[in-house]
């Protein structure tokens, strides 16, 4: 249930708040799961705080503590996980997906800055647009009081991260600051292992402040943030490094019954991005330079205004509008040394492009009695131009590829339609239905990049995907119980979609030669993906201060290559596994002791489209206890992966699979205010 925070006011002082509209009305009546400080104060990562939720993760089963920047795309209801994701994330309005690869580089924000969290499940109409394929996840930021937590960990881990704020007149001024380091873990272990596997390590950084500053009956926030990590890639010689910085500013006034609330806002978000990737040897025991990508300069920058009322009375009930537009802009490039043959790269590269979608929606809800009615419409055009490939030998200068792509555009339509009944007793019937899209990110378009021997190639001739649902559910919520049942149809038309075209060792146009043990693939949009799921969540209460909580989530997809890719008809899309579930509890054994443990299982998933490398099933246990030492401080220790088992993220050509984080113990103080 969503719920509403009106402004706080006295007679002689006025709270300073965030320039923010609350959350419509109408999204009740939609999938919505709501993550508050209770899960969030006991996750060190925001991407580990939303895999609490079946289903939710991001392309491949590790956390950001071990992903590469690229698989660091988020994705709902594992319909067709993606390196980009297709999942829309947003603080308070401002996109966080990066402007070339679409992913989230989720250290740019500490749990701890965080206040609260929804979860969207659905295509987005409304104020969403572009890119909330499988749903929206909205986050806001943290507005009063503050939070300090430093801990330690195995294999070198380190962590300090605080968010909190200061009144400075008429203003508020509300920081935060990460910093966390990490030996690492080598990710391929056992006898399948060789000199050439190194660890996972990590250095990341990031810091951000916000100024709400109050402006007559509206209010004005400007923020800017920054980040940097530097991480390896479990392989001798290849690492990624990951930049950025964000500014915004928005204005917003609150509606009431006698005006309208309205929002303005804009922002500037640039990114850089390295990686290097190597040829590994059959034994393992050396490693090749094959590709380096030294930078990848970014720039993405948007608006959006929204204006929204609200009437009272109206028969009977109470009624809500906003209308809108909204409009982004990316444009970037990589640059790249390859071919690496007499020990030094004998070709460059260059390849990029811009892209843009600008829309306008008009969203309503009508809440009467039992009965809550929500539905949108939007139209958006979308463009990709300017988009190149050039190829150059490093001895003489000569091209060796000089390709300028066509520009491409179209409008797509997109809408939601969802009712809600109260039927007596705490429950409540729901049925929805609606639409989206996804444009193609610049990285999808023009960038191949290499993943062990493995190589995929870009295609600048990508269309966006669509996406068609429907679904109906049931809820219960109680004083000290709650249950959600949700079954769902999801169809994506033109799915993005890496297609293996054939094996190495081999020699193939424009992607050059792919080694023994490697796939060529091309992102390609290869037909159709159906899924059909049911999701089912439960909380309860019990004496003692302890509650119960289990969630389950069951997902069959499957593709239709149609005439463009037949070889994957009647697979299922790559990471994508059918059955997710979790279960837990959290126990205040006493006013300074609390308890809380928490088990996931998974499904196997394929690590391919051809569905031939094969995930194994997975079960994993944490654990966290944490003592009250007085009221603003507690002393915690977690142990995460605690039986240590091997769970499988990743498989090459000759069967080697890399493995997620092993048991990991850390202990930290916590600071709250």
């Amino acid at each position: 249930m969503i719920e509403f925070q009106p402004q706080t006011t006295s007679v002689d002082d006025v709270i300073v708040t965030a320039a923010r509209l609350p959350p419509a009305a109408g999204e009740a009546a939609f999938s919505v799961i709501r993550l508050g400080e209770e899960t969030l104060s006991t996750s060190t990562r925001l991407d580990e705080a939303l895999a609490t939720v079946p289903a939710v993760s991001l392309f491949r089963r590790t956390s950001s503590l071990a992903a590469n920047p690229t698989t660091q795309g988020i994705s709902l209801r594992a319909i067709a996980p993606s390196g980009a994701g297709r999942t829309l994330v947003t603080l308070d309005g401002v996109p966080l997906n990066d402007p070339f690869g679409g992913w989230v580089i989720w250290s740019q924000l500490p749990t701890e800055s965080i206040e609260s969290l929804d979860i969207v499940r659905g295509a987005g109409a409304g104020p969403y647009g572009a890119g909330a394929l499988t749903g929206v996840i909205q986050l806001r930021e943290r507005e009063r009081g503050g939070v300090l937590d430093a801990s330690i960990a195995e294999r070198g881990g380190a962590r300090l991260a605080g968010s909190g704020g200061v009144d400075a007149g008429s203003a508020r001024l509300t920081g935060s600051v990460l910093y966390e380091t990490s030996d690492g873990y080598v990710p391929v272990r056992g006898v399948a292992a060789g000199a050439t596997d190194t660890p996972l390590d990590l250095e990341a950084k990031s810091a951000s402040l916000r100024a709400d500053l109050p402006l007559g009956e509206a209010a004005l926030s400007l923020r800017a943030g920054a980040y940097e990590e530097d991480r390896g890639s479990g392989l001798a010689g290849a690492r990624s490094t990951a930049s950025g910085h964000v500014l915004s500013a928005t204005v917003a006034r609150q509606a009431t019954a006698e005006q309208a609330g309205w929002r303005l806002q804009a922002w500037r978000r640039e990114s850089d991005f390295a990686n290097t990737s190597v040829a590994v040897a059959a034994d393992r025991a050396t490693t090749t330079p094959a590709n380096d990508q030294y930078e990848t300069p970014a720039m993405g920058w948007g608006l959006n205004a929204a204006l929204r009322g609200r009437r009272e009375g109206l028969s009977g009930g109470r009624a809500e509008w906003e209308i809108g537009a909204d409009a982004r802009f990316s444009e970037g490039e990589t640059h790249e040394r390859f071919r690496y043959m007499a020990g030094d790269y004998t070709r460059d590269r260059i390849a990029g492009g811009e892209t843009s979608v600008a829309g306008v929606y008009g969203e309503g809800s009508l809440e009467s009695g039992p009965w809550l009615v929500a539905g949108g419409l939007r139209l958006d055009g979308w463009k990709n131009e300017n988009g190149r490939r050039l190829e150059r030998d490093r001895a003489t200068g000569a091209p060796t590829l000089d390709e300028v792509d066509p520009e491409r555009s179209g409008e797509v339509v997109s809408a939601r339609l969802a009712a809600r009944r109260m039927i007596g007793g705490g429950w409540a019937a729901r049925a929805a239905a609606y639409s989206g899209f996804r444009p193609a990110t610049l990285n999808e378009l023009h960038r191949p990049f290499r993943v062990g021997n493995d190589l995929t190639e870009a295609n600048a001739g990508l269309v966006p995907e669509t996406l068609q649902g429907i679904e109906v559910g049931l809820a219960f919520e109680g004083p000290i119980s709650a249950l959600t049942a949700t079954l769902f149809w999801n169809r994506i038309d033109d799915a993005i979609v890496n297609v293996t075209i054939g094996e190495g060792p081999a020699t193939f146009p424009r992607a050059g030669f792919v080694p023994a043990g490697g796939v060529l693939r091309q992102r390609q949009n290869a037909g159709i993906i159906e899924a059909t799921g049911v999701e089912i969540s439960a909380r309860q209460t019990l004496r003692g201060g302890l509650d119960l909580t289990g969630a389950v989530s069951i997902t069959d997809a499957r593709v239709d290559g149609g005439s463009a890719a037949p070889q994957l008809t009647g697979l299922r899309p790559a990471q994508a596994p059918i059955w997710s579930a979790s279960a837990g509890f959290d126990w205040r054994v006493s006013d300074r002791l609390s308890l809380a443990a928490r088990a996931r299982y998974e499904s196997k998933r394929f690590e391919d489209d051809l569905n031939s490398r094969v995930l194994d099933a997975a079960v994993t246990a944490e654990v966290r206890a944490d003592w009250r030492v007085n009221d603003t401080a507690s002393l915690w220790l977690a142990a995460d992966n605690l039986f240590d088992a091997d769970v499988q993220v990743s498989e090459t050509g000759t069967g080697v699979k890399g493995l997620a984080p092993p048991r990991l113990v850390s202990a930290g103080l916590r600071l709250t205010y």
